[in-house]
């Protein structure tokens, strides 16, 4: 299977911290509107995948268990050709990823998949 996710250190490290407080965690990227567009992290388990949901892969992340990452079958359509590294930045994203509190946000960022 090709690589299509990936994520910096500062989310690795954000990542860690999460997982220290809320144990294994996953995201979920919806092809929502506002903060819905934004990658979600949420307590693995806490968020019901569906029979559309696609697994983009899992993130490695030193001291951690590996971190699964879905997309909603339809958002996945528009981003099939793609490879997305997640990033965390200053500021407040939606209240219901585990980072809200923290004052900083996941984001992807994409560019082409190589062939």
């Amino acid at each position: 299977m090709m690589d299509r996710v990936d994520l910096t250190g500062a989310a690795a490290a954000l990542l860690r911290q999460l997982v220290g407080t809320h144990g294994p965690v996953m995201f979920h990227q919806s092809g929502g509107c506002c903060d819905g567009s934004a990658p979600m992290c949420y307590p693995r388990g806490e968020f019901r995948i569906g029979e559309s949901d696609v697994h983009l892969g899992d993130l490695r992340v030193t001291g951690i268990d590996a971190v699964p990452v879905w997309m909603s079958g339809a958002q996945y359509e528009y981003w099939k050709h793609t490879h997305l590294t997640i990033d965390v930045v200053p500021g407040r994203g939606s209240g219901f990823s585990l980072e809200a509190p923290e004052g900083v946000r996941f984001l992807i960022r994409s560019r082409l998949l190589d062939t």
